[in-house]
């Protein structure tokens, strides 16, 4: 009998529990020490987070019963509402059939409902008491997922997932948070609780004899929330946030989703492992190792919330065809575009593994990205990430289809493009990865930097110590791209026809002709969008543009040891300066308003992604200048230098 180890805290026991069911299912049921330890162990833990929170909650716990369970479970009762797990409402953590994780899922009961009313019926019913709950409280919506896959085998096993009205998966492979777990499940409780008298009102409604009743709930049901108005978009968006440990840069991808949506409905944290080598490792993959040899997809995490991504895109009503070229094309207009919040996808540690390779997918179809518009209308198109060739490899269709959260029957048209023409790029999903630089990790190559804004979090988001617990500045909402080639008539008055960029980035390339640093097309195409983008108002704010363009486009790219960044004197045939020192003495001249010198020792700038406490502009020093002295002194000291810190 396996040693139990009585120091465990509630993630890991969970862990513990799900990473052996597959294999002690393998065994006999009898006194097995798993079984045990999920009716004791387990369930003590959830009994004392329950009890502190209210005494009368109920606890209980199944593993099977003679035989192992498909699906093991662990439910909450409120007495108030019911007494049994085979009827009404209650929190339950469901744990899937092959071992791979577990939800967190506020569910009902389907052994009663089913026997007394068949099973269409039942989950008829179930589906109008989840719209009414999610009408009710709004919260709800943006609480987790409103579907479910067990992998189950069974009838029982499988009667969960209609039944159940919200829930959170946790992902084994990944390092689960305890803190996390606890609030995830006391959040859910106090929605429990509210739920008390709303389900009084539930049981006196005949959905039946109100078949118009379902409809009204689906249409109100998600309580739709719009962009903020003074949202900040971004020209790119795959982001770099790099910084060393403990800056803030994974938390301040979490606020952003706070600021423009819902942490739990809008945010997905993922950690990249360092045997990551291939896009099948994000993006999930075909797999023939079923009993019967067919081909079933393995979804991911990042492909779920890509599809999650999809649906908000669907649900916002906008028009989904194909063009000419068997692309997908995504029509609207404004109005609509500022119902579609923006889908934060969080990419932990991003260079534990090689980013080229594991990430390649993404890093190609990312310049592949098209937006029109006419006027107030819009279409936007994308090469395949998923390609429809993969999906017609799929005997069973509908398990990806009800993996990616497509199952209920108003994606029935969406769903028959993606399966014809793939799944592409989402305009509303962002990219952020946290980037450590130190021995540990990988890299960067110029085909990442390039697809990429780069952010060194410490310049941009500094750590301010005198304000720790109440900070003076607060960061500017941000959101996706709408632009994805410059236009003149996009541009603001202080650049109407783009020239003053044009030179700027001339003026640039000079210093970098002949050198693996010099730009190209798409850095001007990214220049201007990041003006269109910021849209400056005077010459100090497109000075400022111009000063985070070089830190998060140009400056990234720059590496390497004297001889490397040597400028050659023409005359002298000598390497007397280098790049560095080069590229100061010219942004000296090009940012004049923002540079700081011994006549104007106070030209400061706009920051363009913080602002004061008090919505006041926020006034910062020119952060080239800092870091062009940084990189210089850097070559100077160890003979080798990057933008990296």
């Amino acid at each position: 009998m396996k040693e139990l180890m009585t120091d465990m805290n509630f993630a890991e026991k969970l862990k513990e529990f799900t990473s052996n069911w597959v294999q002690a299912t393998q065994e006999p049921f009898s006194n097995h020490w798993l079984a045990n330890f999920f009716r004791n162990d387990v369930r003590k833990d959830i009994e004392t987070l329950v009890k502190d929170f209210d005494n009368t909650y109920q606890v209980k716990a199944s593993a099977g019963a003679g035989n192992w369970a498909n699906v093991p479970w662990l439910s909450i009762l409120n007495p108030k509402i019911t007494t049994t797990t085979q009827d009404g409402i209650y929190p339950v953590y469901l744990f899937k059939a092959d071992g791979s994780g577990f939800y967190l899922s506020l569910n009902q009961g389907t052994t009663i409902p089913t026997k007394e009313l068949g099973k269409p019926k039942a989950e008829r019913r179930a589906e109008s008491i989840k719209q009414y709950l999610l009408s009710q409280l709004p919260e709800l919506n943006f609480w987790g997922q409103q579907e479910i896959d067990l992998r189950a085998k069974t009838t029982l096993g499988q009667s969960y997932e209609p039944f159940n009205i919200i829930a959170k998966y946790y992902d084994i492979s990944e390092q689960l948070d305890n803190a996390q777990l606890k609030n995830d499940f006391l959040e859910l409780l106090n929605i429990y609780r509210q739920i008390q008298p709303i389900y009084k009102e539930i049981k006196t409604i005949d959905f039946d004899s109100q078949p118009q009743l379902h409809t009204q709930i689906n249409a109100s049901a998600v309580m739709k929330k719009s962009l903020p108005d003074d949202v900040t978009p971004l020209s790119k968006p795959f982001l770099l946030l790099a910084g060393i440990s403990g800056t803030g840069k994974t938390r301040f991808v979490r606020e952003q989703a706070k600021l423009t949506g819902s942490l739990s409905d809008t945010y997905c944290l993922t950690s990249v492992r360092p045997d990551w080598h291939e896009p099948s490792d994000v993006l999930g993959y075909i797999s023939r190792l079923g009993g019967d040899g067919s081909a079933e997809y393995i979804t991911t995490d990042v492909l779920q919330f890509i599809a999650k991504a999809w649906r908000a895109i669907i649900d916002a009503e906008l028009e989904l065809k194909a063009d000419d070229d068997s692309r997908l094309i995504i029509t609207g207009d404004k109005d609509q575009l500022n119902q579609v919040l923006p889908y934060w996808l969080c990419l932990d540690e991003m260079n534990l593994a090689p980013v080229e390779q594991y990430f390649a997918d993404y890093l190609s179809v990312l310049e592949t990205r098209e937006w029109q518009w006419d006027d107030e209308q819009f279409n936007y198109c994308c090469d395949p990430l998923l390609k429809s060739a993969t999906i017609k490899q799929l005997e069973d269709k509908d398990k990806l289809r009800k993996a990616l959260g497509f199952a209920d029957a108003m994606y029935d048209d969406a769903w028959d493009l993606f399966c014809s023409h793939g799944l592409s790029l989402p305009f509303n999903l962002i990219v952020a990865g946290t980037v450590n630089m130190d021995e540990t990790t990988h890299g960067f190559s110029r085909k990442v930097i390039d697809r990429a804004l780069s952010f060194d979090f410490g310049d941009f988001f500094p750590n301010d110590f005198d304000h720790f617990f109440e900070s003076n500045v607060t960061h500017n909402a941000l959101s996706y791209p709408i632009y994805s080639h410059a236009n003149k008539r996009y541009l603001p008055e202080t650049d109407s026809d783009g020239y003053k960029s044009i030179e700027f980035l001339k003026s640039i390339n000079k210093v970098l002709d002949n050198t693996p640093f010099q730009l190209a097309f798409r850095a001007l195409n990214e220049l201007l969008l990041a003006v269109i983008s910021a849209d400056p108002k005077d010459e100090q704010q497109l000075q400022a543009v111009w000063d985070d363009f070089l830190m998060c486009k140009v400056l990234p790219r720059i590496e390497g040891d004297y001889d490397k960044l040597a400028l050659m004197n023409e005359a002298t045939s000598n390497n007397e300066q280098s790049l560095l020192t080069e590229l100061a003495t010219i942004l000296k001249q090009e940012l004049n308003d923002i540079w700081p010198t011994e006549n104007y020792p106070d030209n400061l700038r706009p920051d363009l992604y913080r602002k004061n406490a008090d919505d006041s502009v926020l006034s910062i020093t020119c952060r080239s200048k800092a870091k062009l002295a940084w990189m210089q002194q850097r070559l100077e000291r160890s003979g080798f230098t990057s933008f990296w810190p």
